[in-house]
């Protein structure tokens, strides 16, 4: 399985940005997750959403502020991220739970105060 992701970018505090995973080379994927990591920090979930969309999970500290969502159509897994602030700068990742766990190369998110 591949994972591609994208939207990451610079942002001003309070602003928007949609993140995007596009899985490709298993017809078998389960749960995705959003997962980032700040420099000197350890990588954290931020966001998890099970095959079907019906549950979703998020990290206390994105709650209210990020959605997940997923198009299986498109073998695709989104994050918006709304009223964003600097603690949020990190990379993410997206990874999918299929045979095994695959991890995307990460898109870096900058939010500048």
């Amino acid at each position: 399985v591949q994972l591609v992701e994208s939207g990451g970018g610079l942002v001003q505090a309070g602003g928007s940005l949609r993140l995007s995973c596009v899985a490709s080379g298993s017809s078998f994927i389960s749960a995705m997750s959003w997962y980032r990591q700040a420099p000197g920090k350890e990588r954290e979930l931020v966001a998890t959403i099970s095959s079907a969309g019906g549950n979703r999970n998020y990290a206390d500290s994105v709650k209210g502020r990020f959605t997940i969502s997923r198009d299986n159509a498109k073998n695709t897994v989104y994050l918006q991220m709304n009223s964003l602030k600097s603690e949020d700068t990190a990379v993410y990742y997206c990874k999918a739970r299929g045979y095994s766990n695959y991890w995307g190369q990460g898109t870096q998110v900058t939010v500048s105060s």
